[in-house]
């Protein structure tokens, strides 16, 4: 474990979950890049070994005060918020009260009040900031990109991960679950691969509990399609595998009913990848005309279309490709987010 000096601590970064999600792998991406610039700790129950963190029973007991006075509490969810709010009045602690919103979608009134009584509000996209009643900077979210590049070798990679060495893989990653449009995507490609007989769909991802019948569901209709033998349902893979799964593809679908940001297009992007995606979270300032297409959500005609245009001989698939990891690097790059939210620290720290 990356013991952290709770005296030095300049900002603290808590995760109160225990399950991954997409909150705990933005603290657990950013905090280890924000401590060569501040004195930053993540807390939680469970926080990976490489992260500098404090144990949770460490906030209680604490100094009052930090080294250059209060300390930043950056919470990303309400009972982070909460948490943040009893150290400061019920325990005395001298507090800058910080809260990331990726939400797209009018908040409770419980979260109103919380968010009114932070020090400053921080939101991942133009039309996430549309949504809250405070004042908020953007700050997007970026990615490693060194942990996320294009293939020395594709086919060579492909036939190391048993994919099919031919033909064009398209793919759809993340959560299995309705507002994330697996079903959408399923529908598109069924219609794609039916005109185009070198097309695969790539679907990967893990379904919780409340969410395996529509996983079923799923996998029932494809084996219906005609087409059953090009969808591919791969298990979710460790984190630290999923760039080769992007490097694989040569088209990638983000096909979600709702998102709060929406992480994936960028690293595949990253990888060389191009990208089509529905008009939700903060896509229509990811995916540009350069390197991909949006369409509607909940369209899977519309979605067809696009990805059909994309694969057609004399479609821009080749054009964007070239264009992607450019526009992520000098976008999306996870040094620019870390910057921009230290910058953010500094002030609330210089004021006292």
């Amino acid at each position: 474990m990356t013991r952290a000096d709770i005296r030095k601590a300049q900002v603290i970064a808590p995760n109160f979950k225990r399950r991954l999600s997409g909150v705990t792998a933005t603290v657990v991406r950013l905090v280890p890049i924000q401590s060569t610039h501040i004195g930053i700790a993540a807390t939680g129950p469970v926080i990976p070994p490489h992260v500098p963190q404090i144990p949770l029973h460490t906030l209680i007991t604490m100094p009052r005060s930090g080294p250059d006075g209060p300390r930043v509490w950056h919470a990303r969810r309400n009972i982070e918020m909460i948490g943040g709010l009893a150290l400061k009045y019920l325990l005395g602690k001298r507090l800058k009260l910080v809260f990331t919103s990726a939400s797209q979608r009018k908040q409770t009134g419980l979260t109103r009040w919380l968010i009114r009584q932070m020090d400053a509000v921080v939101a991942t996209s133009e039309r996430g900031a549309a949504y809250l009643e405070a004042p908020a900077q953007v700050i997007m979210h970026g990615i490693d990109l060194d942990g996320f590049d294009p293939p020395a070798d594709r086919t060579a990679l492909r036939a190391q991960l048993g994919l099919p060495v031919q033909g064009r893989l398209i793919g759809c990653y993340g959560r299995i679950r309705a507002s994330k449009g697996t079903d959408i995507f399923c529908t598109a490609m069924t219609q794609v691969m039916s005109a185009a007989p070198d097309a695969h769909a790539l679907i990967m991802g893990r379904a919780t509990a409340k969410d395996r019948a529509f996983y079923q569901t799923l996998k029932d209709k494809t084996a219906e399609s005609g087409v059953a033998d090009r969808f591919h349902f791969l298990p979710e893979v460790p984190v630290e595998d999923m760039a080769d799964w992007y490097r694989v593809l040569d088209l990638y679908v983000a096909p979600q009913r709702w998102e709060g940001f929406g992480l994936t297009p960028i690293e595949a992007m990253a990888c060389g990848v191009p990208v089509i995606a529905t008009r939700v979270g903060a896509f229509e300032q990811i995916v540009t005309p350069q390197t991909g297409a949006l369409v509607p959500r909940d369209d899977p005609a519309a979605l067809a279309r696009a990805i059909s245009a994309a694969l057609a001989p004399s479609g821009p698939l080749r054009d964007w490709a070239a264009k992607t990891r450019p526009h992520v690097t000098e976008n999306f790059a996870i040094t620019r987010e870390a910057d921009d939210l230290v910058t953010l620290y500094r002030r609330l720290l210089s004021q006292g």
